[in-house]
């Protein structure tokens, strides 16, 4: 009997491990826009410290072993037909292309910012962006970043780590930053910041300027629709959680008002046999968790559940988001548990192989030299 064939349309973090779970039991085939893992986590870390971050987060599908039994396609998806089961696809030279499946995984994640971008990536054009952002805020005298959320959050602290003689602002809507997260969070780290000298200023929402997209670093002087003064700084952050769903590619009838893709508690998309969704372009819930509470796991039995006549699993959305907030600092790593209260894994620089690499990916061969 064949195996079946499932498609995972998308190789960020959620997308990659799907793929993953899902490759000794399928012939599977992943879509991707990058030629390898480019995370959209720890973008402090990604700004502050680009080659520690490459090295964890920038990863190529080749150095995965268990992707070794799944074929990547580097291509643009252009067009879902769920009647026939064909997701077709443009290759870099713009050559179209289909690929058939059993079962469909869309994992294509959101656009946000200037660190998480939709379009087909090179290696080069990864590196040369990398480089290019470090070297912009290296040679800022000022940084202002604007958002609350954990992108922000992560970016000014280790702005300030990094650069301990540049000014660092942080500038957020609400009373405090963080609002996803446990109160103790917001506090532990807000302490930090202010050991830091990072300058905290609540309740101002900047003014989006006509037609920007919010996906550069910027020099402009940021004005604000709260009333306040306009703020300058030599280099803007803009990580304001302006996210879009990379979902240009579906029929419009799967998707949600927002441009998301509503599920089921199986992960399933309502009226299409066959086709699921995971990670931030689901809409499982408000705060969109099966992309941070490894569902990647649950995803892939209940595919295979579906395909064999087994019993599917629902998920559980989490209440509040929980995790690392600042990434790696030194040789700790600090994660937040749901309740607020923090737990740091000391020498996790050495830590990290055995932990992320074996435990979760299931191997990552050595960058070649």
């Amino acid at each position: 009997m064949s195996r079946p064939r499932v498609v995972v349309a998308g190789l960020g973090d959620t997308g990659l491990l799907t793929a993953i779970h899902l490759s000794r039991h399928a012939d599977v085939v992943g879509i991707s826009t990058k030629p390898g893992l480019v995370s959209g986590q720890e973008l402090g870390l990604r700004l502050s410290r680009p080659d520690e971050w490459a090295r964890d987060y920038w990863v190529s599908f080749d150095r995965y072993r268990r992707m070794d039994r799944v074929r990547t396609v580097h291509a643009t998806l252009t067009g879902l037909d769920p009647d026939a089961r064909l997701v077709h696809i443009a290759g870099p030279d713009g050559t179209p292309a289909a690929e058939p499946y059993d079962a469909l995984v869309i994992a294509t994640g959101v656009s946000n910012g200037f660190w998480r971008r939709p379009e087909l990536l090179t290696h080069n054009h990864i590196a040369t962006t990398l480089a290019a952002d470090h070297e912009r805020l290296a040679r800022a005298e000022s940084v202002i970043v604007l958002g609350g959320g954990a992108a922000a959050v992560s970016s000014a602290l280790n702005v300030a780590v990094r650069w301990p003689d540049t000014r660092v602002d942080l500038y957020y809507p609400r009373d405090q930053a963080l609002p996803h997260h446990h109160p103790k969070v917001w506090r532990t780290l807000r302490a930090r910041l202010e050991r830091l000298g990072v300058g905290l200023h609540p309740r101002h929402r900047a003014v989006v300027p006509a037609g920007f997209a919010c996906d550069e670093i910027t020099d402009a002087p940021v004005a604000w629709s709260t009333g306040q003064p306009e703020s300058k700084a030599s280099a803007v952050l803009w990580t304001i959680g302006r996210v879009t769903p990379n979902t240009t590619w579906l029929p419009r009838a799967l998707l949600d008002e927002n441009g998301f893709v509503p599920v089921d508690e199986y992960l399933r998309v309502p009226g299409v046999s066959g086709v699921y969704a995971i990670g931030d372009v689901a809409a499982t819930d408000p705060l969109r968790t099966s992309a941070r509470s490894r569902a990647d796991g649950l995803l892939a039995h209940n595919i295979r559940a579906d395909l064999t006549g087994g019993t599917a699993k629902p998920f559980r959305p989490a209440t509040r988001r929980w995790g690392s907030v600042i990434g790696p600092q030194h040789d700790s790593l600090e994660v937040f548990a749901p309740n607020g209260r923090a737990f740091r894994i000391p020498a996790w620089s050495r830590l990290q192989p055995f932990i992320v690499r074996r435990g979760i990916y299931g191997g990552i061969r050595e960058q070649p030299s």
